[in-house]
């Protein structure tokens, strides 16, 4: 049997972070979740995830140095990381590129199902476009 990809979701809206905790593991992925950028750091370390989903505004550390320490650790630097977050100005898209980020979405201009298939693209898994097209009449 194929070992399950594992996600780190990293955000502290504790209501979002149910949502896509439940959502992926709907999806067949392993999860972990923390809710500030120091427990990320610790838990990328312990948990070895596939992919960060990776909000920027946090508390203690915010996304962007916790990115910025990912890619600058050599047993974490290959990890993928999609930022996920509310700040929609091209100026945060470009430094959140500038360190390292995957990808980069925006909270408000993103349905759960959009970032389901982006994670599943940055880590090689067929999206199940039916599914995606169907949530998104429904929104």
């Amino acid at each position: 049997m194929e070992e399950k990809k594992k996600i780190l979701l990293v955000e502290d809206d504790e209501t979002l972070l149910n949502v896509y905790k439940s959502r992926f593991e709907l999806e067949g992925f392993e999860v972990a979740e923390v809710s500030d950028g120091e427990q990320a750091l610790a838990k990328v370390m312990e948990f070895k995830p596939d992919l960060v989903l990776l909000d920027a505004m946090m508390p203690k550390i915010n996304g962007f140095d916790v990115l910025d320490i990912i890619r600058n650790t050599p047993e974490t630097t290959s990890i993928k990381v999609i930022m996920l977050t509310a700040l929609s100005q091209e100026s945060n898209k470009e430094h959140a590129r500038s360190v390292g980020a995957d990808d980069y979405l925006v909270k408000s201009q993103v349905v759960i199902g959009d970032i389901v298939a982006k994670v599943k693209q940055h880590l090689g898994i067929p999206a199940k476009t039916q599914y995606l097209d169907q949530e998104k009449e429904a929104a």
